[in-house]
């Protein structure tokens, strides 16, 4: 797999930030050359991400074989990855490695539980920008190894007109004007019938509302009747999404996904060969 550079370079730091000069415990413990065998387990029920980096944790391995890929679900025990080579490499890049895989894993774990939360219905769920600075692309990775779509990846890559901006700009039609020659993809937020007849008639082809109760929300989609792809958004939870997903959007997204998922419970285990 082709990495972006980001994540290369971000696996770089993390190792750098760890080993800083060396690892002083191992080189004292553990006698050069030395080989051995790690492998990773799982601890609880969980859905594996970040499976992705370990083949740039542990480049230098003689051999690294992964049992179970980012998206696998894993139980108790169960075998993720298995690492062979130098014991001073292996136990070095340890730490780094189950980070990574135990933050990502979460992140992964809790969208499932999303994603199987509105299983039957035509929503997606969509994960937002509200991601651990420097770690954004990863914890998209592993939104979408939790069955997730990714929603934009910053600032460049679509237009979202917010409510601020629409203040800002004067009114709903005065934003969609300025917008109108845009060349990436646009949706505005929406939060009164007017707002949503003014974006409607502007040409509005996606449409976020925000804040609503289900049945608004219901209510809302009956009346654009597929005019524009739906969104829906605002502080919905494992115990709401089931009852908005049942409204009929085409999306909800939720920022829980990536700054609320508690990191999973894996571990190495190092054999001396």
């Amino acid at each position: 797999m082709n990495l972006h550079p980001e994540i290369i370079e971000l696996v770089r730091l993390a190792l750098a930030e760890d080993i800083g000069t060396g690892d002083v415990t191992t080189e004292l413990t553990i006698e050069a050359g030395r080989k051995a065998v790690g492998r990773f387990y799982a601890r609880d029920l969980m859905t594996c991400a970040g499976t992705e980096v370990l083949p740039l944790i542990f480049e230098k391995a003689d051999k690294l074989e992964i049992f179970l890929p980012s998206g696998s679900r894993c139980e108790p025990g169960d075998c993720i990855a298995q690492v062979e080579g130098d014991a001073r490499l292996l136990l070095t890049h340890e730490r780094v490695s189950l980070n990574f895989l135990q933050r990502l894993s979460g992140i992964a774990t809790l969208t499932r539980r999303y994603v199987d939360a509105v299983d039957g219905t035509k929503a997606k769920v969509l994960d937002i920008r509200k991601t651990t600075p420097g770690l954004r692309r990863l914890e998209k990775m592993a939104v979408r190894a939790g069955g997730g779509v990714n929603h934009r990846m910053g600032l460049f890559d679509a237009v979202l007109i917010k409510n601020n901006h629409i203040t800002a700009c004067g009114g709903v039609r005065a934003a969609m004007e300025r917008v109108k020659d845009a060349k990436v993809p646009v949706e505005i937020e929406v939060r009164t019938r007017q707002e949503l007849d003014d974006a409607l008639a502007m040409g509005a082809k996606r449409l976020l509302l925000d804040n609503l109760t289900p049945t608004e929300a219901k209510e809302w989609i009956t009346y654009i009747a597929g005019r524009a792809v739906v969104e829906l958004s605002g502080g919905i939870t494992l115990d709401t999404i089931r009852a908005y997903a049942e409204a009929g959007p085409d999306f909800i997204s939720c920022g829980a996904l990536t700054h609320s998922a508690t990191a999973r419970d894996l571990n190495f285990r190092i054999e001396l060969a």
